[in-house]
Formats: C-alpha cells, structure tokens, sequence
C-alpha cells in the first residue's frame, strides 16, 4: 500500500494500479479502474494523491483533466473491507492519506472536470466535489451515506455543490439524490444522456483547452485562494495575479490577437 508520496513522477506512475491516465494534445484523462465499482482502498488513495501531485509531469502540456471512473459507477466510496477496520491506534496515518488524496484533487494545477455515472458515494462525492467543474450523466445519483454505517466525511465537499441545508438534508438522511434533483443549485453544470458523458466533458475541456496554459493554470491558482476569502482581499489577490502575468508572453499574444481581431497563438499550443 502506498502511505508514502511517491517521490518521482515515474516512480508513482510506475506503481499505478488502479489509475489510467491517457492523453489527447492538452486534454488529459484520468479513469478510476477498480472494478466492479471503484471503491478506494489505501492503495487507491495513494495513486489518487501521487497522480495529482505529480500532475505536471504524469500529463505534460495538458490544459485541462477529465477525472472519470470506469464501468457503471463513478466511485462507491471506500473500500469497507479495509476501512471497516479503523482503529484509534492505525487510523491517524490512513486519515493523513485521505486527506492528502482529496487535497491533491483540489489542488491540482491543471483545471479538473469529474464526469459522474452512476453511484458517488461518499468519497466518490468527495473527489468529484473537489473537481472543478462537475458534469453528470442521468445514472448519477449522489449518496453520503456515512451516518448509516456510523461514520463522518464528505459533507464539507459536498457543501462546495449544493447549498448547506441541502447538504444537511442529505447527510442525515443518507439517501441517493439523482443528479438531476441537484443540478439547480449550480454546483452541477449539466446532466446528459450517459452516453453522451464522455463526449460533453471532452466538448467543455476543448473549449477551456484553447486557452493559454499559463493563464488557466494562474486561475485555478488564484480561484482556489480566493474561496473562501472576503471579496476585497480575494480581489487584492486577483489583481496582483494579473500583474504577474502581463509580462507573459501568452498574455502579450493575447492582447496583440485582440486589437489585431485574429485568433491567438500561444507559446504553450
């Protein structure tokens, strides 16, 4: 099991079991491939934290991830026959992993989409939650079901996706809620035909994709600090973003394309 960070990307790819990453151009993919249904053991964690934490090597001149699981289901949270024995005295270094696996999924430097099959339970809702951008198929149904085997997690991911008392509402029952039931609240960008998940998550990174690298990754950068800031501070922290990059030879190409009224070429396309 790795409890360790890799310390090389290759060395972490190396030891992949149940991660895909594949790449078109600047659009990479990174599929879940645990079957029957992706539950997260330690081992799992720790290719999830070494994939993302090494994102910039293991996915070269990628713009955008598309974070998926393969088969019917998305992710059925963790694996019970490892987690089920947790103990005060071997729980500390297992949280730690957890915590650094979610933690790397957010603060991945390359933008995320998770596109969501079937069942997110638990630490599926987790990792999709932490993603960027959220798209569903009609299978999707979200469940937190921690309370019903007498355990905590999730909520404050899934707060990021739905409003706080919906959030509640879901937590204290622990029942699946379809996608479609929560894409009103905005955190969901859009439910489609499962058949068509794929295509509309590669169709949106395409879009984000033609951007500069260098700007999109200051983004998400700069997004991530700002959330949970007051809006004068975050904005303080915009600005001295944009200072950073306007000496950028992305942003100067940028400005030249505008009055020039031409598409840009960009230094990382």
């Amino acid at each position: 099991m790795s409890l360790t960070t890799a310390t090389s990307a290759k060395g972490a790819e190396n030891s992949f079991e149940f991660l895909r990453i594949e790449q078109d151009g600047p659009i990479a993919t990174v599929s879940m491939t645990r079957a029957p249904v992706n539950a997260v053991n330690q081992k799992m964690y720790g290719e999830i934290r070494d994939c993302f934490t090494w994102a910039d090597e293991l996915m070269p001149g990628a713009r955008v991830v598309i974070f998926r699981g393969e088969g019917k289901h998305f992710c059925a949270g963790n694996d019970l026959d490892e987690f089920g024995t947790m103990t005060l005295q071997n729980s500390p270094a297992r949280m730690k992993l957890v915590r650094e696996a979610f933690s790397s999924v957010y603060d991945c430097p390359i933008p995320t989409i998770a596109a969501v099959q079937g069942v997110a339970a638990g630490t599926g809702v987790s990792l999709c939650s932490l993603c960027d951008v959220i798209i569903c198929g009609e299978s999707a149904r979200l469940v937190t079901p921690e309370v019903s085997i007498g355990v905590m997690g999730a909520a404050r991911h899934l707060a990021r996706v739905v409003p706080e008392h919906i959030m509640r509402r879901m937590y204290y029952t622990a029942e699946p809620v379809p996608a479609a039931d929560l894409v009103q609240f905005g955190g969901i960008d859009s439910v489609v035909p499962d058949a068509e998940l794929l295509d509309t998550a590669r169709a949106l990174a395409a879009r984000m994709a033609v951007h500069s690298g260098a700007a999109l990754r200051q983004a998400k950068e700069v997004l991530n600090q700002v959330e949970f800031l007051d809006v004068k501070t975050g904005y303080e922290i915009e600005q001295r973003a944009t200072a950073r990059l306007s000496g950028h030879p992305d942003s100067l190409e940028g400005r030249a394309a505008v009055l020039e009224k031409r598409a840009p070429k960009f230094a990382d396309a």
